[in-house]
């Protein structure tokens, strides 16, 4: 039996976040694939020119990939849900784009 109150969540830990300063930069990316197996989840995030997009077929390049744990993907979902409804609730709600180019792997 726990010593903590029913209801009661641990404290977070505080983790100092050390990055080079390509990595703080960011990268852009304003389109993404998922890919899964057991084991884990591929989030390939990419960029395609809106140029190319407009005029047939599309080349998206690779801008970052992260492999990760199913269970730290339902924590990024969670986290990503929260925040859009912040920001929502801040600047109204997000229109979502209609004419996305068809990606092919």
């Amino acid at each position: 039996m726990s010593d903590k109150p029913e209801g009661v969540r641990p404290q977070a830990q505080q983790i100092a976040i050390q990055s080079d300063p390509q990595s703080a930069a960011g990268v852009y990316a304003n389109l993404m694939m998922v890919t899964h197996r057991k084991e884990e989840f591929v989030l390939d995030f990419l960029f395609v020119q809106p140029q190319q997009a407009a005029g047939g077929e599309a080349v998206a390049s690779l801008r970052a990939r992260v492999i990760t744990s199913p269970e730290h993907v339902k924590r990024i979902v969670r986290a990503l849900q929260e925040n859009v409804r912040k920001y929502e609730a801040k600047f109204g709600p997000i229109e979502e784009a209609t004419d996305l180019p068809k990606v092919v792997h």
